[in-house]
């Protein structure tokens, strides 16, 4: 009998360990780099290379991105070719501007601003480990020469098993519609 009871507790503690493991978010620190070559870019982001600096904690993941683009071609429209403050592209900020991005781990919304062509930007943030993939989203409404402007972007950050390759799948909705893209990144 005591045997069988100790035997019970055994594999309990060996759950409730392995159920604890799952639930922690992989480590997404380091710097990435953009494999274009491997990435399917929506032909609306325009990206000539992209670095990603990750620092992440228990708590919470920092990003910041840093992104170089092609010159527009020579007959596209004046100021940002329709792209209010370039709108479109940007894993860090909301707006397709490099910057810092900073999201609590543990699933419940935070509020942040970002600077923008029209000023400070409220920017709705949420991210959340599930199933060994982080799950990120960003929001932000804005008042803009044609009106009230909404951008939605979510996206699936999954690491490669040896940690050297990091998959993001986005999707991002804005005035101009939506775009889907699966960006692929190789760890410095």
């Amino acid at each position: 009998m005591k045997k069988n009871f100790l035997l019970a507790c055994l594999s309990l503690v060996v759950f409730a360990f392995a159920v604890s493991a799952q639930d922690k978010p992989a480590d997404y620190s380091g710097t990435w780099t953009l494999d274009i070559t491997k990435s399917k870019l929506d032909e609306r982001m325009r990206i000539e290379s992209m670095t990603l600096t990750v620092a992440q904690t228990d708590k919470e993941i920092t990003v910041t991105s840093e992104t170089k683009r092609p010159a527009p071609p020579a007959n596209a429209p004046q100021g940002g070719g329709g792209r209010p403050g370039g709108m479109g592209g940007g894993m860090g900020r909301m707006g397709g501007g490099d910057g810092t991005t900073v999201y609590s781990l543990d699933g419940k919304e935070t509020k942040s601003e970002v600077d923008g062509p029209m000023g400070k930007t409220p920017v709705t943030l949420k991210a959340k480990s599930e199933g060994g993939k982080l799950n990120m989203s960003k929001a932000s409404s804005f008042s803009g020469p044609m009106g009230e402007v909404t951008i939605t972007t979510k996206e699936t950050w999954e690491l490669a098993t040896d940690g050297k390759s990091l998959t993001v799948s986005r999707e991002q909705s804005t005035p101009r519609g939506a775009t889907s893209s699966t960006l692929v990144f190789s760890k410095e």
